[in-house]
């Protein structure tokens, strides 16, 4: 029997970093408390996954993180019932989804020009997402009640930001 020789290899040339892919998954109490932390585990698991503290990427999933995070906490609140947050980061992209048990309420946009609340506060969020990611959209929870929140990011640089 012969051997053929391998056949050459061409490297793949693109300006975009190319991720291995990695899945991060975990629950947190609905509380002020387990939003914070959901950012808080995120960012550490971006920078595990070789995307530092304080590089665009990592600032901008983190903060969108921590919207749906507050999202969930605010308006997914049902007693006794946690929120998911999903994190994956696969080839060039970064896929955030915070599930909650609240079905009730619509993720929606709003008109930046509405009054919001009494005090300006929430609201803009999901203007946030939109203007963060790439594209963001829910969908109903098929194993129970309520919804899962997701937003999808490219990654454009994975460098380390100069001191």
């Amino acid at each position: 029997m012969t051997s053929n020789p391998p056949l050459p290899v061409r490297p793949l040339h693109t300006n975009q970093p190319r991720l291995p892919w990695h899945h991060f998954s975990m629950r947190f109490s609905s509380t002020p408390r387990g939003a914070r932390l959901a950012r808080r585990l995120a960012g550490e698991r971006l920078d595990a996954w070789g995307i530092p503290y304080g590089c665009d990427t990592h600032d901008t999933v983190t903060l969108i993180v921590a919207e749906l995070s507050a999202n969930a906490v605010h308006h997914g609140l049902v007693p006794g019932r946690d929120f998911q947050l999903r994190l994956s980061a696969e080839s060039t992209t970064l896929r955030v989804e915070v599930t909650d048990t609240g079905g009730d309420k619509i993720p929606a946009l709003v008109d930046p020009s509405d009054n919001l609340d009494d005090d300006g506060e929430g609201g803009r969020g999901l203007l946030l997402v939109t203007a963060l990611a790439d594209r963001w959209g829910w969908y109903p929870c098929a194993d129970g009640p309520g919804k899962a929140v997701w937003a999808v990011c490219s990654v454009h640089t994975v460098a380390a930001p100069s001191p």
